[in-house]
């Protein structure tokens, strides 16, 4: 096979950002598991560190932006799991990591397959609140899937014998930890539904490090909760533990006592509700009854000295007296109002308004006219300065100069960049364009040499 020579002359800065732009475009961003060797954080605040094996070494750094999220401090022979983008640092021509996040090898393994796992079931749809399913309120029967001889079954027991001793309970006995757990705790949720005998199950255990909960961070639990019919709580460790199982869950408790006492209900507290409604009912029942019994006295004295009969003989006067009094009333106001209608008639014969509206009418047109001419002027005149105006800024205005090509570069507190001793390496930047915003990370700084002029 033949190969093709490349006889390009280079200069050694050409060489060194060849070799950069194609580690950047060929490696990007990896993950490494390696040991610290020649540790050390200047008063920049950067690290500077070796990562090495028995065979061979990496110079790296990391940021000082970056290594504030690191949780702990990094010393000489610590393993750790990195990620770093492979990268060329041209003025020296060394090869060398930029580290963007690190963690100890044996958490930060089991943290990452907890990131990918985590990203592939959400990407799949097993976290959407859609699928997740309601309790039942009040629940029937509750089934529990984790060890037999663990703590989080005696917390779950103990919460329901106290609040809700007649709540059933049926236990799904399955192992917890170790290698075989996830299968035996996805079996124990299968059968579970197949037997159908409970309305909830909480699924769970008692509090550990990450490798003692990992059984409830496998894929094969978290697609046996997310196919079960059955809601399903998930309570595994203690209140800062997170698990997939608990993202698949229909309902997260904190810790397995949590979870009971979500599916229990409080019997001392409905007993004391039950009293306190049938005092409040009793109460209202007395006070309904005496103000019957009130209304009922009113109505009998009433019925007693006002007769029916009586009662319609003087509404049946005093409707005569009010007919006699509204004919009175009518006669007389007809009598005024047919006045007036003489009296206006009379004097409208007398005068002719005509005249006087046509004077108004012209008054008006005229009026209007020199309204409508004065309007336009108007109109015109605060187009033209407008248009002038528009014409100014338009000249003045910095998207004009951004629309031919040109871009204004800030620093992260918005300081508009103007010089390079402004800025350091890592830094943030933030750059306007004609149509929108980039934002970038210094990784070389060149100034340029500014010759002074001879005398």
């Amino acid at each position: 096979m033949s190969t093709q020579q490349n006889n390009a002359i280079y200069s050694v800065s050409k060489l060194n950002q060849s070799v950069r732009e194609l580690l950047d475009s060929q490696m990007g961003r990896i993950w490494l598991t390696a040991e610290i060797s020649n540790f050390s954080q200047p008063s920049s605040g950067h690290w500077y560190l070796t990562l090495k094996d028995d065979r061979a070494q990496v110079r790296a750094a990391m940021f000082r932006g970056q290594n504030t999220r690191v949780s702990f401090r990094p010393q000489n022979g610590q393993q750790v799991l990195v990620r770093a983008t492979v990268t060329l640092y041209e003025p020296r021509g060394d090869y060398q990591l930029i580290i963007e996040s690190m963690q100890p090898a044996g958490e930060g393994l089991l943290q990452q397959r907890f990131e990918l796992l985590k990203q592939t079931l959400n990407a799949q749809g097993l976290f959407d609140i859609a699928h997740k399913k309601p309790l039942p309120t009040p629940a029937k029967c509750v089934g529990v899937v984790t060890s037999a001889t663990g703590a989080a079954l005696h917390d779950i027991l103990h919460i329901l014998r106290r609040r809700d001793p007649s709540l059933p309970v049926i236990i799904y006995p399955t192992p917890v930890q170790g290698e075989l757990a996830p299968a035996l705790i996805a079996r124990a949720i299968e059968i579970a539904n197949l037997r159908n005998e409970c309305d909830v199950l909480i699924v769970g255990r008692g509090g550990g490090s990450l490798e003692d909960l990992w059984a409830f961070n496998e894929e094969i639990v978290a697609r046996a909760i997310f196919s079960s019919k059955l809601p399903v709580i998930s309570a595994v460790g203690h209140e800062t533990d997170v698990t997939i199982a608990d993202y698949v869950a229909d309902v997260r408790a904190p810790t397995p006592s949590a979870a009971a006492e979500l599916v229990s209900r409080n019997q001392t507290e409905m007993l004391r509700q039950i009293q306190s409604q049938q005092q409040h009912l009793e109460m209202a029942m007395d006070y309904y009854l005496a103000g019957q019994q009130q209304r009922f006295a009113r109505l009998q004295h009433r019925l007693q000295q006002q007769h029916p009969q009586l009662r319609l003989a003087r509404q049946h006067h005093q409707l005569n007296l009010l007919e006699q009094k509204l004919a009175q009333f009518m006669t007389r106001q007809l009598q005024k109002s047919t006045f007036q209608f003489e009296k206006y008639e009379r004097r409208l014969l007398q005068t002719d308004m005509r005249p006087q509206l046509q004077k108004q009418q012209r008054q008006l047109q005229q009026t209007q006219y020199h309204l409508q001419n004065m309007m336009s002027g108007l109109v015109n005149s605060y187009r033209q300065r407008f248009a002038v105006a528009c014409s100014k800024m338009e000249a003045v205005s910095p998207l004009a100069t951004l629309a031919r090509g040109f871009s204004i570069s800030e620093t992260a507190k918005g300081a508009v960049l103007k010089k390079t001793n402004q800025v350091k390496l890592g830094q943030q930047l933030r750059t306007r364009l004609n149509d929108g915003w980039v934002e970038s990370e210094i990784t070389n700084i060149q100034k340029l040499k500014v010759k002074k002029p001879t005398k």
